[in-house]
């Protein structure tokens, strides 16, 4: 899955990526970016 990094200011590919809920109930992925370990979230459609 890929998520923007605010470090890095590009797109990268989400390293340990996981499914998960946030408290508003809406799917996300929420990974480390692997170039300079930051937290990368996407959140997901709800289909």
């Amino acid at each position: 899955m890929e998520a923007y990094c605010v470090k890095c200011k590009s797109k990268r590919q989400m390293q340990d990526g996981e499914r998960i809920t946030m408290k508003n109930g809406r799917p996300a992925m929420k990974g480390k970016c692997p170039v300079c370990g930051t937290g990368l979230y996407r959140i997901l459609s709800t289909k």
